[in-house]
């Protein structure tokens, strides 16, 4: 083993900026490993029980930078990272910066360019998982930054979760992890919708997920074709329902007589009615992906067309 390959495996000393359950998690999961760590929090109060264990509680945010080559921040935002971090971008210089805050992809691809500015290595991360999570199957860590530093920290990272790399583009990992999210929401709704609707005729939401989450779960594997549909870009795939049999006006007025608000599914709506306008309404469901496209990603298309 090279010196280069023995220091990667190496514990790195470590600083987690942050004790809130997501960060008192990632700072137990070190310690079970035996890596130290440093943890520093804003109030007071925080961190005994890992102070029991091993963990050292810097007495100031100076002593919890300085003292540590990895600095993860895993605050409530990103105003929140910026304002503890702006006052020691000299402290952090050659130091290397992994935030784990929830952000936006713009807000990251912003403390990438603050970083690199002061000369700080950067990784954006976002965690895919509940604090109970952490170091189980079934957690992901989503990072993005230069494929150096992942490299260079991924031991310490993956104590946490599976790591998925999405690339130099700093903003690329909270943007995959959001629109997870954004899947899981709108699913979510979805299904508390049903409930509602079907509270109209006494049904009790456990009796209605009872029914409803099998369904929805035979529906998932659907999600692969559609995606491999959209890759294509091949709409009229046979074995696809089409825009006109999937309009959703009887599930409206069904959910309107129910008094269920139908905000929702009207939102579908308009996707499928979009569609359909343009001449599209024999093709299938998965053809909707083209009315939530960025708007300069269908202009440059239609440019092309037109060309």
């Amino acid at each position: 083993m090279t010196p280069q390959n023995a220091r990667a495996h190496e514990p790195q000393t470590l600083s987690i900026l942050g004790l809130g359950a997501m960060g008192t998690a990632l700072a137990a999961a070190l310690l079970d490993r035996g890596d130290p760590v440093t943890v520093w929090n804003r109030s007071p109060g925080r961190g005994d029980g890992l102070v029991e264990r091993g963990a050292h509680r810097a007495g100031t945010i100076d002593e919890a930078v300085g003292g540590s080559e990895v600095i993860v921040t895993c605050l409530l935002r990103y105003a929140s990272v910026r304002e503890t971090l702006d006052p020691l971008a000299e402290a952090l210089r050659g130091r290397t910066l992994i935030d784990l805050t929830t952000t936006t992809p713009d807000e990251a691809r912003e403390l990438g360019t603050w970083a690199a500015k002061h000369g700080i290595d950067f990784l954006n991360g976002a965690i895919l998982a509940t604090p109970p999570m952490i170091g189980a199957p079934g957690a992901q860590l989503f990072v993005s930054g230069p494929a150096a530093v992942h490299e260079r920290t991924r031991a310490v990272l993956e104590v946490w979760a599976e790591i998925v790399y999405d690339g130099a583009e700093p903003g690329a990992a909270s943007l995959v992890d959001l629109a997870m999210l954004a899947a899981m929401y709108q699913m979510f709704a979805g299904l508390l919708h049903g409930a509602a609707m079907a509270a109209s005729v006494g049904m009790r939401a456990t009796d209605f997920a009872a029914r409803a989450v099998p369904f929805v779960a035979a529906m998932v594997p659907h999600f692969a074709g559609d995606a491999e549909i959209i890759d294509g870009g091949d709409y009229t795939v046979p074995g696809q329902q089409s825009l006109h049999f999937s309009d959703l006006s009887d599930i409206i007025r069904a959910s309107d007589g129910a008094g269920a608000n139908s905000s929702t599914l009207r939102a579908v709506q308009a996707l499928i009615a979009e569609q359909v306008t343009l001449g599209h309404g024999d093709e299938g469901m998965a053809r909707i992906y083209e009315s939530l496209r960025r708007e300069e990603d269908r202009r440059d298309e239609a440019a092309e067309v037109v060309a």
